[in-house]
Parts: structure tokens; sequence; C-alpha cells
């Protein structure tokens, strides 16, 4: 059992708090059951698991399934999985695996996300959840977003970060025109816009933009959108948040689908 955090594996673990280390080492964090759970389901790679005696005890087929799949596997004691972990209460069990391998395009996209310049970890991890649940096929991520592989996106999709086609770019406004050059509608958020996002004809291949949490989106991004459309607000009510406008666009796309 690793007691000290002095341990080499403890001092490298802790390391992938940081964006940079994780880009360096290649790896991401896996923090959490849940999580280990999605990615032994869809095989996922791993690269080293830690867990406590107690969860070892409490998940023994989770933990054969992960240590066979694994590269290293080590019981800790639970100071040393708290010192490995981002979170303040964490459940147990930490795993590292390597980085995702992103495509550099996304193809076949009948409804899509375009997320440019979006901050909050949570707000990507909920949208990247929400995407999935309403059958999305994609999303775009601008580079200057918040980093796909921090541990809080990856918590917050609740385990879908590892099923939804995603792609991270540095030029959305080429993304948005070969979308266009193929027939698709691009549909963008604005607060002002005159439509309101019920009126559009979803059933149409559609790219949803969304823009920063507090700018919105570029002026670049509005000026090619075929449609602007605006979710109505009561008086006095600035915005939503971002994951919030993408789950009510994606489901009334769905919506309009089924029907």
């Amino acid at each position: 059992m690793i007691t000290s955090v002095q341990n080499p594996l403890v001092k490298q673990m802790r390391k992938l708090h940081r964006a940079k280390e994780r880009r360096k080492q290649n790896l991401i964090l896996l923090e959490g059951t849940h999580l280990l759970e999605s990615a032994c389901g869809v095989n996922y790679s791993l690269v080293t698991v830690c867990c406590t005696p107690a969860w070892q005890e409490s998940h023994p087929q989770l933990w054969e399934d992960a240590s066979s799949r694994c590269q290293r596997a080590e019981v800790v004691t639970p100071e040393i999985l708290s010192s490995i972990a981002t979170t303040v209460h964490p459940d147990g069990v930490v795993a590292t695996a390597p980085q995702r391998t992103l495509p550099t395009y996304l193809n076949k996209i009948q409804l899509g996300l375009v997320l440019e310049r979006l901050q909050d970890p949570g707000n990507l991890g909920t949208i990247i959840r929400t995407a999935t649940a309403a059958d999305a096929d994609g999303l775009w991520l601008s580079a200057d977003s918040v980093d796909l592989d921090n541990p809080k996106v990856l918590r917050s999709s609740a385990g879908e970060w590892f099923k939804l086609p995603i792609a991270v770019t540095a030029n959305l406004l080429t993304v948005v025109k070969d979308y266009q050059a193929q027939g698709g509608q691009v549909i963008a958020t604005l607060s002002q816009a005159s439509l309101t996002y019920w009126e559009v004809d979803f059933t149409r291949p559609s790219l949803i933009l969304l823009g920063n949490e507090g700018a919105g989106l570029s002026q670049e991004l509005i000026s090619v959108a075929d449609r602007q459309v605006k979710i109505p607000l009561a008086k006095g009510v600035e915005s939503l948040n971002a994951a919030i406008a993408a789950a009510l666009l994606l489901y009334e796309a769905q919506r309009q689908r089924l029907v």
C-alpha cells in the first residue's frame, strides 16, 4: 500500500492537476467510480488506477476489470487518494488514462454544436452530457476555450465525455463555412435576435453556435450565421447559463425531429 506523498507515482499524479502537466505527460485524470465505469464500458485505455482499501472491497468487479486493463494498479491510503484527487471528497478511486485523440474534422453532422471561447469547465462538461443525451452528432470547441481534459469537464460530463465526437479547432469560421457549403444551416444564439429558437426548422441539418459565458458569440461568427435566435427571458433577467441554453435548443431540435 502506498502511504507517502513522496512516492514518485503520487507526485506524478498530483502534477496532473495542472493543464501544462497533463499535456506534457499526455495523460488525463479520471476521478470517481462513475468515470472509471464509463471508461471501462467503452474500452478506453487506462494507465494507472489507485484506490483505497474500502473502495477495493466495495467494488471488486470494477477493480478487477480496471486492473486488468491498466499498466499499474495500486492500493493507497485515504489520505493519499485525497492528495491525488482534485475533488474535496473523492469517492475512493482515481485513475490516469491517455489523452483523447481528437479528429481534425467531424463528418455527417445532422445536429451539432459550436462552442466559442467557453471558459467554465462545468458548463462544457454539462453541454457534452446534454448533447449526448439529446442525440447530437458532435461538437466543435474553439482552441481558446477551457481545456477539454480539465478534470471538472470530465466529471460534469458524467461519463459522456468518452462518447461524443469532439473536435478542437483554432478556426471555427472555416468549420461554419464548410458546413454551410455542404447544405447545412448555421444558427447563432443572440439575445437581441428577432426569432425565438422554436421558430427555426431544426429538421434540416443544423449547427448551433454558442458563445462565451459573458461576451457571447464573436461578430465574425454572428455575421455568417443563416439564422439568429433568442431564448425569451422575463423582464430583468439578463441571460441564461450556457449549458441551459444548449439544452433548450438541442431538445427543441430533438422534439421537431421526433414529431
